[in-house]
């Protein structure tokens, strides 16, 4: 079977919900991490096979295929590339990038761009649900789904909680977990170790135009004492909006292609992708599935938890992270070097790509091989994909 390469990957910085992001139409702020990819790597936009983009609230201003229209507005991308938008919940440009490799280790396609975006200011999350409820037109559980389910409303925030109490943690591992993330983020972003992934948008702000390259999300003086009176989401719970993943608006996206194409190209990988796995579980606890997605990946790819140097796992809720190192034994040190969607943020079909962005330039940063990435997603489904650093 032939090899898939990652040539390169990036990311806007986060944008707060209403924030510095807020003011760009979804579509134009995911051409710019496909505008980005083709300006970086030099490769002829005609070249490019196919654009897979994930996305999870298609409605409003990202409904009408908005991979398609991101393509169509993009300022190098030809209109003969073809799109198509894709949701599995937040993982859904993690599987856009399994499915690009899918496509290139098949030999169908040589070079596909994954991405994802996610403008939750101007689609808010769950209005493709809710408005539909409000207007009388439906739920999306149906009679046979409630037959199996009787009385139990999907929910992550239930979920979350379920995880705390399974696995033992208090409200206190909760918070000084999302105090490291916000230190990690502070750490790395003043030591410039996402000046690579990270590309600038241009925003209007009442001073002027400015290039907007920093996540908005990271609070510079988040305390122990802050995050700790944060009020309870639910009554008798441990998490918090402090211990949860930010809202957020972004994009990003990574180039996948064969070997053929790097070196017609003369293009130079970041890394190679090792193993690509997705695995289903409980819907009701539902974010719990990466720690047993993680256990087949591994076991698929040949290699054990302490032969991964580099480790992102989506910071949803506290929780998720900190079951998922209970479970797998792996090195806390290792995980989420940079910080998580606690500070960084979680642009829901955006957060895929965006976290391998992040992964493969640390891993390339601190001179390292193996990489894991893994996220929790509705339904109770998770995706693991592991690269190889080159």
């Amino acid at each position: 079977m032939a090899t898939a390469y990652i040539v390169d990957a990036v990311r806007t910085a986060g944008g707060r919900r209403g924030g510095r992001l807020a003011g760009i139409h979804p579509v134009d702020l995911a051409a710019a991490s496909l505008d980005a990819l083709m300006e970086r790597t030099g490769v002829d936009p005609s070249a490019i096979d196919d654009v897979v983009m994930g996305c999870v609230s298609q409605a409003g201003q990202q409904a009408g295929q908005v991979g398609r229209n991101a393509v169509l507005a993009s300022k190098h991308l030809p209109q003969s590339t073809p799109a198509v938008t894709i949701d599995r919940q937040c993982g859904s440009s993690q599987q856009a990038i399994q499915f690009a490799a899918q496509a290139v280790m098949s030999g169908t396609q040589d070079a596909v761009i994954a991405a994802g975006i996610e403008s939750m200011s101007r689609v808010p999350m769950g209005s493709t649900g809710s408005f539909h409820m409000k207007e009388g037109l439906g739920h999306y559980k149906s009679p046979r789904l409630e037959e199996k389910y009787p009385n139990i409303m999907f929910s992550q925030f239930m979920g979350a909680e379920m995880i705390v109490k399974k696995h033992g943690f208090s409200k206190d591992d909760l918070d000084q977990f999302a105090l490291n993330s916000h230190l990690k983020a502070i750490a790395a972003t003043e030591a410039g170790a996402f000046k690579n992934e990270i590309v600038p948008i241009t925003i209007e702000t009442p001073e002027g135009e400015e290039q907007h390259t920093v996540d908005e999300g990271i609070r510079f003086d988040a305390t122990l004492e802050g995050i700790s009176s944060v009020k309870l989401i639910q009554e008798g719970g441990a998490v918090t909006a402090a211990s949860a993943s930010q809202i957020c608006d972004g994009s990003s996206g990574a180039l996948v292609v064969s070997e053929e194409f790097l070196k017609a190209h003369n293009l130079t990988p970041l890394a190679r992708i090792h193993n690509l796995t997705v695995t289903a579980g409980d819907p009701v606890i539902m974010l719990e599935e990466p720690l047993f997605a993680t256990d087949k990946a591994l076991e698929r790819a040949g290699l054990s938890i302490n032969d991964i140097d580099l480790f992102e796992v989506n910071e949803a809720f506290a929780p998720v992270p900190l079951a998922w190192l209970k479970h797998t034994g792996a090195d806390p040190e290792k995980l989420n070097v940079n910080g998580g969607a606690i500070a960084l943020g979680h642009p829901l079909g955006a957060s895929g790509t965006k976290l391998m962005a992040t992964l493969l330039h640390a891993l390339k940063a601190q001179g390292k091989k193996y990489g894991l990435q893994t996220m929790c997603e509705g339904g109770g489904v998770a995706n693991v994909t592991i690269v190889e650093s080159l």
